[in-house]
């Protein structure tokens, strides 16, 4: 659902202006649930400062990159490398070292994200890389928030915070574009648009979380982890059966560059956390 998410905010950037397409996926996502469940014990600013970045910085940023002309599988590959800006933010604000093996992970990662800007088959624009890249960026600053707060109901949470993120989205659009999306909105109403907003609210955000957060309380995170990774896999595999995107040797090379950068730095977390499982069975014993 999330590989595929990509294709389908496509499809709703082609029928109305991004913010609102956006603001309406959170809208939809925040009622009528919010009735149905107690507010988190959750201080106001952090869910607050969740959903904007979540709402605003993640979807708000990479659904204007795509109506930029970047296509819906280089988008989902570039927020895919919010995996290693978040080590970053963590080396500057979590005071964490990096090993050799996460240096080269990183520096892989990277090298696959600037050969994103050489392709020139009509699927990437450079302003639509950059918005992207915010978009990455925000996501991180998403994981460095759950770092420092604990939250019990993740669900919960996410359904509150997304209370905070139509207004600003609606705002935004306002102030760049006037009334001009509105009134597009109003007259380009159709059942396409209307899937878009939906299947973006409801499988993705709801059902997604909801799905993903119950496979983390059962599984450990070593074992779910590296299943993000299929992400972007899909996000190509959407981006070609939907909209016949080619896939040549840059893309498909720098591709693999990010993905496996993505996977050394993963490797070192779980078989570290394969030698502590081992280290407690033999204790047990």
């Amino acid at each position: 659902m999330w590989g595929f998410n990509f294709s389908i905010i496509k499809l709703g950037v082609s029928e109305m202006d991004p913010l609102i397409l956006t603001g309406l996926r959170f809208t939809f996502a925040t009622f009528p649930a919010i009735f149905f469940i107690k507010k988190p014990k959750i201080s106001i600013y952090i869910l607050a400062l969740y959903g904007i970045t979540f709402g605003v910085g993640v979807w708000g940023m990479l659904t204007i990159s795509i109506q930029l002309g970047l296509s819906a599988g280089m988008s989902s590959l570039i927020l895919q490398s919010s995996a290693f800006i978040s080590v970053l933010l963590g080396v500057l604000f979590l005071k964490e070292t990096l090993s050799i093996t996460r240096k080269t992970g990183l520096l892989v990662s990277i090298l696959g994200l600037a050969l994103i800007f050489n392709i020139e088959d009509g699927s990437v624009t450079f302003i639509g890389i950059l918005f992207a890249c915010f978009a990455a960026i925000s996501l991180s600053i998403i994981s460095l928030i759950l770092k420092k707060v604990v939250i019990k109901d993740m669900f919960v949470f996410v359904v509150w915070s997304c209370a905070f993120s139509p207004i600003p989205l609606f705002t935004l659009s306002l102030l760049v574009n006037g009334v001009s999306g509105f009134e597009m909105l109003i007259s380009n109403i159709n059942y396409l648009s209307a899937f878009s907003v939906l299947f973006q609210a409801y499988p993705v955000t709801i059902l997604g979380y909801w799905l993903w957060n119950k496979l983390i309380a059962q599984y450990p995170m070593s074992t779910m982890a590296p299943l993000t990774l299929l992400v972007p896999i899909f996000g190509l595999l959407g981006s070609v059966i939907f909209y016949n995107e080619q896939i040549g040797m840059t893309k498909l090379f720098a591709s693999f560059l990010i993905i496996c950068g993505i996977s050394i730095g993963l490797s070192e977390t779980l078989i570290q956390k394969a030698k502590c499982r081992i280290i407690k069975q033999e204790g047990r014993t």
